[in-house]
């Protein structure tokens, strides 16, 4: 059954979510999450060694960064990520980290991840923020969606032009879970995309929240 967590009761549902869903950020979701990598190649090949970089030298950074910007770092989770390019036309795979951040505001998350943007020469660095208010503007999803890989997710992005082209690419746990970002009008796309590469979308978790792609 696909579990779409609402605002106003998010907290209360959190631990009905599956236990990947739950685990991903510990006991409660943060205040906003900030997506983002130190890696500037085209990738193409699931193989390569820069692929099993842990980035441990970037996270620290990261987390500098965030504190200096007036936020609480809470954590990252490293992800095997698939990204398309407008600039290049093509897809890469890449590591990258999903960092969670509290007590922060929407503009200085904002700055934030424009510091990282420039600090590691990126093209854009993506962040959610979850609401914390019924009437906090909300215009995308997080779509988690357990059993998939990058392989999977890249094979896809390369066959469906309107995927690479709205959704910019994915994310991948190490334990197998699919994260999309995703605007509200997209919802559709991203399911009929998950079931496409062989996905459950009922087994989703989706949580509502703000996305901007910085940059």
């Amino acid at each position: 059954m696909l579990r779409f967590l609402l605002p106003a009761v998010l907290a209360a549902t959190l631990a009905g979510v599956t236990a990947g869903g739950a685990l991903a950020h510990g006991a409660r979701l943060p205040d906003a999450e900030i997506f983002a990598t130190n890696n500037t190649a085209v990738i193409t090949d699931a193989a390569d060694p820069r692929l099993s970089d842990p980035l441990r030298a970037f996270e620290r950074k990261v987390q500098r960064i965030v504190e200096r910007g007036g936020g609480a770092p809470r954590g990252s989770q490293l992800l095997d990520g698939v990204f398309f390019s407008s600039d290049l036309q093509t897809t890469t795979f890449e590591r990258s980290r999903d960092f969670d951040v509290d007590h922060v505001t929407r503009r200085e998350l904002h700055d934030i991840a424009e510091r990282v943007r420039v600090r590691f020469d990126q093209e854009s660095v993506l962040t959610f923020d979850y609401p914390e208010r019924p009437w906090d503007p909300v215009d995308g999803v997080e779509v988690e969606v357990p059993g998939l890989d990058a392989q999977r997710l890249r094979d896809g992005l390369l066959a469906d032009a309107e995927a690479r082209e709205r959704l910019f690419g994915g994310s991948v746990t190490l334990d197998g879970r699919l994260v999309l970002i995703a605007g509200l009008e997209d919802l559709d796309l991203v399911k009929r995309f998950v079931t496409d590469i062989g996905g459950d979308f009922g087994a989703a978790t989706v949580r509502p929240g703000q996305r901007e792609f910085v940059g």
